[in-house]
């Protein structure tokens, strides 16, 4: 058999992404999406609206928006399982937590955001530090020597 006749050899196929890494990539890009909009909407209120403070309404609002880069690039780099990307989507969950009891102890509409967001921050940590995620992303723990 010629090398142009000969089958090439099967590539090993990937193993399938768990669905828990997948939900850790979506509750990633829900946050960041959710920073988008609400920098986009502080921008828009500090520019055409009549905030209280127009310079600290624009300035967070930009804030918020650089400010959910890193929650997007770690969904992406979930998604396409790079090492790295456990790693600030682990610091956004933490960094939202104290977010999550500041709108608890508010006394207003924000109650309701304070509860998903803690409860989005949980269990986004839960998934993100599960087994199969870990071993899905190919991080080896203290004593894994495979």
């Amino acid at each position: 058999m010629t090398p142009e006749q000969s089958p090439a050899p099967q590539a090993p196929e990937e193993e399938p992404r768990p669905g828990r890494l997948t939900a850790a990539a979506a509750l990633a890009g829900l946050e960041g999406l959710a920073l988008v909009a609400a920098g986009v909407y502080l921008l828009v209120m500090g520019v055409a609206g009549e905030p209280d403070g127009r310079q600290q309404a624009v300035t967070a609002g930009i804030t918020l928006a650089v400010l959910a880069l890193l929650p997007l690039f770690a969904a992406r780099g979930l998604l396409k399982r790079r090492r790295w990307s456990r790693g600030p989507a682990v610091i956004t969950q933490i960094l939202a937590l104290p977010v999550a009891w500041n709108l608890l102890k508010a006394d207003s509409l924000l109650i309701p955001g304070g509860i998903v967001l803690g409860v989005v921050a949980v269990v986004a940590l839960a998934l993100l530090v599960n087994p199969a995620t870990t071993r899905a992303l190919g991080i080896r723990g203290p004593g894994d020597a495979s």
